[in-house]
């Protein structure tokens, strides 16, 4: 008789995951380029000459080279890199805070580089709302007031948009501080009242630029996990900008990482950690711990002949980390079902092969800091 994981983690699929479908936003081809007569780069000689040769023989710098991904519905897509990577540009060019060189910016089919400036300002007002690292509330004004303000732009009533912003400060778990100012909070709060100002104007896609960067660690796990919290009940498109790794693994759906510029690999946490596409992205994931990434769906195999087929059940999505206990107390290896269907095992051996080669790489990433 088969044992099952009762851990509800272990048996149900993550819940960030999107469905597939058309996507929400779409950027192809986008470059940004800084500098005169930056257009002449696109389609000409220095094109993919490195940024640093194009800046010595141009005088422009390409901040963002010809880069395409889609965003899906109620996706959280990350975009990661280290600084100078080109990131915050192009975050900033999703919503034309800094204007495109080149490339088309598609939101629900609609072209954001055709829009008309009126168009435009609706956009901002009332489809994309941001983010920031450094909160941009208002000092002068008290907290529901700051959570209201783009609703005021709106032109809403007093009344409808101080019922908005409580519903929001609620949300965010600052109920009390509605008439306190900016300055009266700590780091921490303020990201919440940003976050509850983004909302309330009910955007369709959030953008985030490296919004928890200079909250200490503890505040911003806090922080990581409210996002979290409220993307599962919200379900808002978002597009997530940070330089952490362990904040992209945690909060994305899918990862973009870049490197001066370019788009170097689109995925999956697992997907960019179990398959990178090149040295850099190798060295970038070097130190994660790859039990703690990879799932059972990655691992699995079919069950041999002599194995006996009654292990614990788990689902495909579950962590592989989060099977070991599971594993280590049974005969059998755990069988990965769904929907009734077997589609696979993983054993012990599957699981201590990835934990030995977690161990071996551990001393490689110490020795090249």
């Amino acid at each position: 008789m088969s044992s099952v994981v009762n851990d509800p983690q272990l048996n149900s699929e993550q819940p960030n995951t999107p469905a597939d479908g058309e996507a929400k936003l779409s950027v192809q081809n986008l470059w940004k380029i800084f500098g005169k007569r930056a257009e002449r780069i696109i389609g000409g000689e220095h094109e993919r000459r490195p940024r640093e040769e194009v800046r010595e023989a141009t005088g422009c710098t390409i901040a963002v080279r010809d880069v395409s991904f889609d965003v899906r519905p109620g996706e959280t897509f990350v975009v990661m890199g280290l600084s100078g990577s080109g990131k915050s540009t192009l975050i900033r060019c999703l919503t034309r805070l800094i204007e495109p060189t080149s490339g088309s910016l598609l939101l629900d089919g609609e072209d954001i580089r055709q829009m008309s400036p009126a168009a435009l300002r609706e956009l901002r007002r009332r489809k994309a709302a941001m983010v920031f690292q450094h909160f941009g509330l208002l000092p002068n004004r008290t907290i529901i007031d700051n959570v209201a303000y783009g609703l005021e732009v709106r032109g809403a009533s007093k009344a409808e948009r101080h019922a908005r912003a409580s519903e929001m400060i609620e949300m965010v778990g600052l109920s009390g501080y509605e008439s306190s100012r900016p300055g009266q909070l700590s780091g921490g709060m303020q990201q919440r009242v940003g976050l509850a100002r983004a909302l309330a104007v009910d955007p369709e896609v959030l953008l985030f630029d490296e919004p928890f960067s200079a909250l200490d660690p503890l505040i911003r796990r806090d922080m990581q996990n409210e996002v979290l919290r409220l993307q599962n009940e919200l379900r808002k498109t978002s597009v997530f900008i940070t330089h952490d790794l362990d904040e992209a693994l945690k909060l994305g759906d899918r990862i973009a990482i870049m490197r001066d510029g370019d788009l170097v690999q689109v995925g999956t946490a697992e997907e960019v950690v179990g398959a990178p596409a090149d040295d850099y992205v190798r060295d970038f994931v070097s130190d994660v711990a790859r039990i703690e990434v990879l799932t059972l769906r990655s691992l699995m195999r079919p069950a041999r002949d002599d194995e006996p087929l009654d292990g614990p059940e788990a689902a495909p999505s579950t962590l592989a980390g989060e099977a070991v206990a599971a594993a280590a107390g049974a005969t059998a290896p755990v069988r990965v079902t769904e929907d009734g269907r077997l589609l696979g095992v993983v054993g012990r051996e599957d699981l201590l092969r990835v934990i030995a080669e977690d161990r071996a790489q551990a001393p490689a990433a110490t020795a090249g800091v």
